[in-house]
């Protein structure tokens, strides 16, 4: 059984590796619960057993087989050292995700980019992993020529400072106290707020940057055309995403629905006449993605919109990570 080290394991995605691992009983010999300096000497239970959280260290690593690291600036610190010990490194952070030498990987979609790993396979965006998901099997029934998408993204996807920020929030304005705001640039409360992470080139965000570049590389192809627009809503857990595709043959929307049903990974929730479709919800602590609202956009001659809903912190982050272990087992 391969010894499993989580890095940063006292985090909302850490903690989420855990659950996961536990929940799909993934075959683990020992498991090296790292973290900062700050967080060792704890103790966290898992399967019975008591394991106390280790300082992460270049020498952490001796003996480990498949270090999961659950995001931020230990990827770049310690990934190396990882590999040099021995251990292939599943990575949550985006430090690695557009390396050509490192495979950008969502098991339902290019799980044979598994296989050229030197080391390190990076997890994608949670956005991208959630859309890419439901694109995929319209891609493999109709190619896709042009997708825009609009996220409406939880404030988990910020931590659980983000978490707290929001239930801070609502608990303020209940109370008729000042509403204070730290982890996003504005009250997420009863706002949205159309910016995450920095703005880069064209006035664009990274996180809509990553959305365009992690998705043109997922599919190898490197002119799809792409373009996103982030918003953080005060939603605690799971993003939604409006996605309009145009598709490279026109295909009827019956295809599509079919197509969706049977895809890996997916649920399909459409049904309007019962005022049924995806919503956050009710995703939230799934592991699948939740697609809805199929149905054609008439404005152009090959187009489909969805709206699609995922568990960020699980399918979007520590699920696909474990499912890529699965895979290298």
């Amino acid at each position: 059984m391969p010894n499993v080290a989580i890095v940063g394991a006292t985090g909302a995605v850490g903690q989420e590796f855990l659950k996961i691992l536990a929940e799909r009983n993934f075959p683990v010999g020992e498991l090296r619960l790292l973290a900062t300096k700050r967080s060792a000497g704890k103790t966290m239970v898992w399967q019975g057993r008591e394991i106390e959280v280790q300082e992460t260290t270049h020498d952490s690593f001796k003996g480990i087989d498949i270090a999961l690291f659950a995001g931020g600036s230990s990827s770049t610190e310690y990934a190396p050292s990882a590999v040099k010990s021995g251990a292939v490194v599943i990575d949550n952070s985006s430090a690695y995700r557009l390396d050509p030498d490192v495979p950008l990987v969502v098991p339902e979609v290019n799980p044979e980019d598994v296989k050229w790993h030197k080391g390190i396979i990076a997890n994608p965006n949670c956005s991208t992993i959630i859309m890419v998901v439901a694109m995929k099997p319209i891609f493999d029934l109709a190619g896709i020529k042009r997708v825009v998408v609009s996220t409406y993204q939880a404030v988990s996807g910020a931590g659980r400072e983000g978490i707290e920020e929001l239930e801070d929030q609502v608990r303020s304005w209940a109370n008729g106290d000042e509403l204070k705001n730290h982890t996003f640039p504005y009250q997420i409360a009863f706002n949205v707020i159309p910016r995450i992470d920095v703005f880069q080139e064209g006035d664009y965000t990274k996180e809509e940057w990553k959305m365009v570049k992690e998705t043109q590389k997922i599919f190898h192809v490197d002119d799809m055309a792409i373009t996103a627009t982030t918003v953080r809503v005060p939603v605690l857990r799971s993003h939604s995403e409006s996605i309009n595709i145009e598709t490279d043959r026109k295909v009827a929307i019956e295809e599509v629905k079919t197509a969706l049903q049977n895809a890996q990974g997916v649920i399909v929730v459409d049904n309007p006449a019962e005022d049924q479709y995806p919503m956050p919800w009710f995703s939230s602590d799934s592991d699948e993605v939740y697609v809805g609202r199929i149905r054609q956009d008439f404005s152009i001659e090959k187009g489909i919109n969805l709206w699609v809903v995922g568990d960020q912190i699980r399918k979007g982050a520590a699920t696909n990570a474990v499912q890529i272990a699965e895979l290298l087992l």
